[in-house]
């Protein structure tokens, strides 16, 4: 990545795990072991977790964010959770667009962009995930899906906004899989992503966004994956963002500008 116009960046996305015990032991355990450094650490907790860490995590430079949120400010929309109640509760980021939101709750890429606008509004970094099939990249539609997904999720943004937005490359096939794009190729894909905003944006908006990669990233690839050029940091889900963000901050501070 480059250091001189962006900070890496490792959040955790602990989907649906862990009870607010559970979530306290390990916020306390965390802290013995967490070094602050110029790498920035957050934890995406479910929504039932956010106060307590963000209790816990206080003073630590360690940033909690939520791992979904309502298009609507308020109203008859029972289940929901709107911006500012997770503001309300001290989120500072929000995951939008997460394959398992598109293909099990139908979240598309309007709404994807609905929810950008409104955490924006607020003050929170939404988290954009993007990324293909395995049956896209077989069929040579990675870039094509990729950077659709991105326009449309920055729809409407201003060049300012744009800075403010976190993407994060999630390739659908390595999710929870086990398989992880090579080096080469999640930086083929991000550093395509870099060249949008570039052409959309210019450079010196393309310069400030950060991009991470999810997708099985672990303390073994991690090193490799951050060296590359257009990766600023992992979004990293389930078991391992229990352990990884130590690891892979080090593997960040180690790797090449």
């Amino acid at each position: 990545m480059n250091k001189k116009y962006r900070k890496v960046i490792i959040a955790g996305n602990w989907k649906m795990y862990k009870t607010i015990a559970e979530a306290r032991a390990f916020a306390e355990e965390f802290k013995k072991i967490y070094q602050p450094s110029d790498v920035r650490v957050a934890v995406c907790a479910p929504y039932p977790q956010l106060p307590f860490l963000v209790e816990a995590f206080r003073g630590t430079g360690i940033g909690v964010g939520a791992q979904n949120v309502s298009e609507f400010d308020k109203g008859a929309h029972t289940g929901e959770i709107s911006v500012d109640m997770i503001a309300d509760l001290g989120a500072k980021y929000c995951i939008v667009g997460h394959s398992e939101r598109r293909a099990n709750n139908g979240d598309t890429d309007e709404l994807v962009n609905t929810k950008v606008h409104a955490l924006l509004e607020k003050g929170i970094t939404p988290i954009v995930c993007v990324g293909e099939s395995l049956s896209e990249r077989d069929r040579d539609l990675t870039m094509e899906r990729i950077s659709y997904q991105v326009k449309a999720a920055l729809y409407g943004l201003t060049a300012e906004q744009v800075k403010k937005v976190v993407i994060a490359y999630e390739p659908i096939w390595a999710i929870g899989t086990g398989r992880t794009a090579t080096d080469e190729q999640a930086q083929e894909v991000c550093f395509n992503i870099r060249e949008n905003l570039r052409a959309q944006y210019g450079a010196l908006v393309s310069r400030k966004v950060c991009i991470l990669y999810g997708g099985s990233m672990n303390a073994k690839n991690c090193a490799g994956l951050l060296a590359q050029p257009d990766i600023d940091g992992g979004l990293i889900g389930g078991s391992r963002s229990r352990t990884l963000p130590r690891s892979s901050a080090k593997a960040a501070g180690r790797s090449k500008p």
